[in-house]
């Protein structure tokens, strides 16, 4: 940080609602120049996505209903952090199995975000996962509530790239996500990290 940055500090802190995915507080934070002002945030759990690519160069992309907009939406195979203890790249393999029965010999970062970053500390970790394989059929999660109806189709990236381009994927980690992996591939997979890097702080 800058020396002519200014430190933002907490002086106080009021929890409004606690539930199992995010909280929502009130913050009083120090500004530039002198004085606070009240930030209302949401901490959250934080999340992961995976770019499941093929060796066909075909990548995986899911359509879900998600009530909060009222329509279905084209997305990756993602999910929360929410269980204990649990690693960032085991979470993804769970999630890779769960939404598309596929299990992945390789899986690295393609990208971190900040989904919202005015009003969350949400962060979303990206992976591309390669060298894929079928799940077992007796061994397949069982789909309940949304994910019951959920579409699993497999889409050239470029073609899911277009896609992106043309306002048919919104959401903010298969944008970020099908971009990176498009940049990626060009480049020769060369600048993709270890699966096990620290997020950002």
């Amino acid at each position: 940080m800058s020396d002519l940055e200014h430190r933002y500090e907490v002086r106080s802190r009021e929890e409004r609602y606690r539930g199992r995915i995010f909280d929502v507080v009130t913050e009083e934070v120090t500004m530039p120049g002198g004085g606070t002002a009240l930030r209302d945030l949401v901490r959250h759990v934080g999340a992961v996505a995976v770019v499941a690519l093929d060796d066909a160069g075909q990548v995986v992309l899911i359509r879900q209903y998600r009530h909060p907009v009222g329509r279905h939406l084209w997305e990756l195979p993602a999910g929360l952090m929410d269980v204990s203890g649990e690693e960032l790249p085991a979470a993804a393999l769970r999630e890779l199995a769960e939404e598309a029965d596929l299990t992945a010999g390789r899986i690295d970062v393609l990208v971190d975000l900040h989904s919202s970053p005015g009003f969350t500390n949400e962060i979303v970790r990206v992976f591309l996962a390669r060298d894929l394989a079928d799940v077992p059929a007796g061994e397949r999660h069982e789909r309940h509530d949304e994910e019951a109806d959920l579409q699993v189709v497999r889409v050239d990236l470029d073609e899911a790239v277009d896609m992106v381009l043309a306002g048919e994927i919104t959401n903010a980690s298969a944008v970020a996500g099908l971009l990176a992996a498009a940049r990626a591939r060009d480049s020769g997979f060369a600048a993709l990290r270890r699966a096990e890097a620290p997020l950002p702080r």
